[in-house]
């Protein structure tokens, strides 16, 4: 795993792997979303921060703090004043893998996992409040869709990672998730929400198994 202290100024262009102490600092879906906004937007202040997700100033700098002693975002020091420190994501992007997980490692990601689910909720109910004034072009290919399956472990395993290439390719070369720079022309952050999961109940063990 990644230690969270080891954070340099090229950082940012790396993705890095969830330990204990970052997935606790991250079990919080409004501690995630304020990381997504710096990845997303670019660099930031509490103030901005707290008027884009309708939170008192206080806690987003709260919750900043949290985020920089746990090595998530680092500041920008050059950018700042005296009345006000920018800060700006230290990693591309987060990766966590619960089966890789044991002991403490597990149960912190459990609280992860709940904050994400939480997190990712509230940004697609955002996202539908936009929709009707979206621009045209943007409505046309803007989806919510929830399919219905039935696979075997391997094959989720499988169309997880196809589906993973192809977020890769899209990928612009030499961009990275805390700019909004880079990319095609007319191009903007786009998040692409991917959540597959057995349906609630159908894949636990007979109670009593071990």
């Amino acid at each position: 795993m990644t230690d969270p202290s080891a954070v340099s100024a090229d950082s940012s262009a790396r993705d890095i792997a969830l330990d204990t102490a970052a997935l606790r600092v991250l079990a919080h879906p409004l501690r995630l979303n304020v990381l997504s906004l710096l990845r997303e937007r670019g660099p930031s202040t509490a103030g901005r921060i707290a008027g884009e997700l309708g939170i008192h100033p206080g806690a987003a700098s709260y919750h900043l703090r949290r985020l920089a002693a746990g090595g998530l975002i680092v500041e920008e020091a050059e950018r700042g004043t005296g009345r006000e420190r920018w800060w700006r994501s230290a990693h591309r992007q987060l990766v966590h893998d619960p089966a890789a997980a044991f002991g403490e490692e597990r149960e912190a990601g459990l609280g992860y996992t709940h904050a994400v689910a939480l997190a990712a909720a509230d940004r697609l109910r955002r996202s539908a409040q936009e929709l009707p004034g979206m621009p045209g072009e943007w409505a046309d290919v803007v989806t919510y869709s929830d399919f219905l399956l039935r696979l075997t472990p391997a094959e989720v395993g499988r169309m997880r990672a196809e589906i993973f290439e192809v977020i890769e390719r899209y990928r612009a070369d030499g961009s990275t998730s805390t700019s909004t720079s880079g990319g095609s022309e007319g191009a903007v952050p786009v998040t692409l929400q991917v959540q597959a999961f057995p349906v609630p109940g159908t894949a636990l063990p007979p109670a009593g198994d071990t």
